[in-house]
């Protein structure tokens, strides 16, 4: 089991890792699986541009691009999140960088766990299910 952080083109720190690395186990494990390998790179709009179109033919900024290498019950992959998208979101939404940035952490983990967003009505249930992880991390210590 391992969930690991790095950068890249971006000056940025996780506030607490253990409590994140804690969030995501216990969402994993509430839905039956284990943890395999999950790596999140904090990274620029530019390095993020750059995957979207080197990996998935999109030539658009986001704020999340995951890799889903999930094999049975282990959940793997790469989820790339930009930081520079995740603060402009948090400004246009009015909400708090931290709380934007968990929302996108958790997003990450939804579609690993089998979460699509494609649909209106997957996209409502991935609001849902993001909302309800969020209150989760209010609890944690």
């Amino acid at each position: 089991m391992a969930i690991s952080f790095s950068t890249q083109d971006v000056e940025f720190t996780l506030d607490d890792e253990q409590k994140v690395k804690k969030w995501i186990t216990t969402i994993v494990n509430a839905h039956s699986m284990t943890i395999g390998v999950i790596s999140y790179l904090f990274c620029s709009d530019e390095v993020e541009l750059d995957a979207n179109r080197t990996f998935l033919n999109h030539d658009t900024y986001t704020d999340i691009i995951t890799f889903d290498y999930v094999e049975g019950s282990v959940v793997s992959g790469d989820i790339m999140i930009s930081v520079d998208r995740v603060r402009e979101n948090a400004s246009i939404f009015n909400v708090p960088f931290e709380n934007e940035l968990n929302r996108v952490i958790i997003h990450g983990i939804l579609h690993l766990l089998g979460q699509k967003d494609k649909s209106e009505e997957d996209a409502a249930q991935m609001r849902k299910r993001e909302e309800d992880a969020l209150q989760l991390w209010k609890t944690m210590d």
